[in-house]
This record gives structure tokens, sequence and C-alpha cells, in this order.
């Protein structure tokens, strides 16, 4: 009987990638949904869908993939004992995984929008550090909790659960870095016939105006 528990938690484990891409593309749309809906207040008629679109592609056409076989890798590893390997998947999974996941996150999310590498790395570097640390404060608990009582097969969903809250906290930061007005934008507003306008309606007489 144990054998085939043990053969059915595997199966499940290695159930197909396509399964846990869907999924997460779900939870990753889901979050975004909130994020605009719940957080954001944008009302359906103001809904930006192409938002939505970018954060379902990214959960499953890159999150999904990488955590998948990321899961994978924590289980096959061996431990002498049940606290060291809660310790140590912990420890992986929030000081080695997370850290790149969190970079990753924002530069795919700023050249699915269109923008440049220069900008990806200007977004990553705003918004890391805040996020790390944020983000530690959420899943080293719940990676604690998942690695120390849940089955092998029902990690992913735990995570995914979980993550349908911290993926519309995601999404509304990475939207908030998107709208922020960057030094070009200014620039380019500075030119706009609107603003030459203002800027000789403001502009201080000259000489022979005075005179007159």
């Amino acid at each position: 009987m144990a054998g085939l528990l043990q053969a059915f938690n595997a199966s499940l484990i290695r159930r197909p990638m396509v399964t846990q891409c869907v999924t997460s593309a779900v939870l990753f749309g889901s979050g975004d949904i909130v994020a605009q809906q719940v957080f954001e207040k944008k009302g359906f008629a103001n809904h930006d869908f192409m938002r939505t679109a970018r954060l379902a592609f990214y959960g499953g056409a890159i999150f999904g993939p990488v955590l998948t076989k990321w899961l994978q890798f924590l289980e096959r590893l061996k431990f002498s004992s049940p606290v060291k390997g809660v310790v140590y998947r912990v420890y992986l999974d929030q000081g080695v995984f997370t850290p790149m996941v969190v970079g990753m996150f924002f530069g795919s999310l700023t050249l699915l929008e269109g923008k440049s590498v220069t900008a990806a790395k200007e977004r990553i570097k705003e918004a890391y550090v805040p996020t790390l640390i944020r983000n530690w404060g959420v899943f080293i608990p719940t990676q604690i909790v998942n690695f120390a009582i849940v089955p092998p097969h029902l990690r992913f969903v735990t995570v995914g659960v979980v993550s349908l809250f911290w993926n519309a906290y995601l999404s509304s930061v990475n939207a908030k870095k998107q709208v922020e007005i960057t030094p070009e934008t200014e620039i380019s507003d500075a030119k706009s016939p609107e603003a030459l306008v203002n800027a000789v309606a403001g502009a201080p007489a000259t000489v022979g105006e005075k005179g007159a």
C-alpha cells in the first residue's frame, strides 16, 4: 500500500508541464484582475486587458516552467532528517531562487511591454529590494509550512494560492513603475504644442514689449 501511495505521489509531481503552466497563467492573470479591480479600483470599463494578458503569458510561459522544475529539484534533494530538509529547502528557495525570480519578473514584464533592456534594468533597480524584502515576509512562512507538512504533489498548489494575492501586489508595483514619468517623457512633454504655448504665455516681456 505504501508503495502504491509513493508511486501515486510521484506521478502527480511529474504531471504534465502544461498543467502547471496553465495553472500559473490563470493565477497570474487572476492576480492582475484583483490588482486592477480591487486594489486600483479601475472598473471593468477601464480594465487594461493587455496588461492582464502580459501577466498571464509571463505566468504560463516563463514562471510556470521555472517553478515546476525548481520544486522538482528541491524534492529530489535528500537530507538526513525532516527538519534539515525543511531548513535547507526554504533556504535554497528564498535565498537562491527568489532573488533570481524577482529580477526575472520585472525584467520580463518590461520587455513584454515593448521597452528596452535599459528600461528593464532601471525598473529592476527601483523595485527589486523592497519587493524582495516583502516577498520574504510572505513566502518564508509559507514555504516553511509547505515543505514541512504539505505533500509534494500539492506544493505547487500551495504556492499558487498564496501567489494569487502576491501576484496582485506584484502587478500593482509593476504598473506603478510602468506609468512613472521618465526624463525622456518629460523632455517629450516639454516639446509638445501645449507646453510651448504655456511657456510663451508665461515668458517675461521683451524690452520692446515693455516700451509698448
